[in-house]
């Protein structure tokens, strides 16, 4: 798996992956009662949250301070490809807090860049310039 040139491990899971309904759907009563629909098809938005859990999609500390620098640039679209070969356009999703998580597999209080850490990134899909 890749983020833009960032190396991730291919066991991170997609786990909001059958979250995102690409019909967004409004409804409303009329004043004679009569129900209102309106639907429209959503192009882009979609949320992708990727996270390791228990032994999987543990990276070092290199990499989590990689995507710490990559997420300082405001408006950064990058590349997201899935070990399916799959490409999405993404950017970080800031909307809900912090759109990059890291905990320590094993606690240090000095790590160094090779300690592991559990990671979760949350991205949005957006379209390509």
């Amino acid at each position: 798996m890749q983020l833009d040139t960032i190396t991730l491990p291919d066991d991170l899971l997609w786990i909001n992956e059958f979250e995102w309904n690409p019909v967004e759907q409004n409804t409303e009563r009329s004043l004679t009662g009569a129900l209102l629909i309106q639907e429209g098809q959503l192009i882009h938005g979609r949320p992708i949250e990727l996270s390791g859990s228990g032994e999987a999609g543990w990276v070092s500390r290199l990499t989590v301070k990689s995507l710490f620098a990559l997420s300082k640039a405001a408006n950064k679209t990058m590349t997201l490809t899935l070990p399916d070969s799959r490409q999405f356009s993404v950017i970080f999703d800031r909307s809900n807090g912090a759109p990059i998580e890291a905990q320590q597999v094993m606690p240090f209080a000095y790590p160094d860049d090779d300690n592991q850490y559990l990671l979760t990134l949350r991205l949005l899909t957006v379209e390509t310039v």
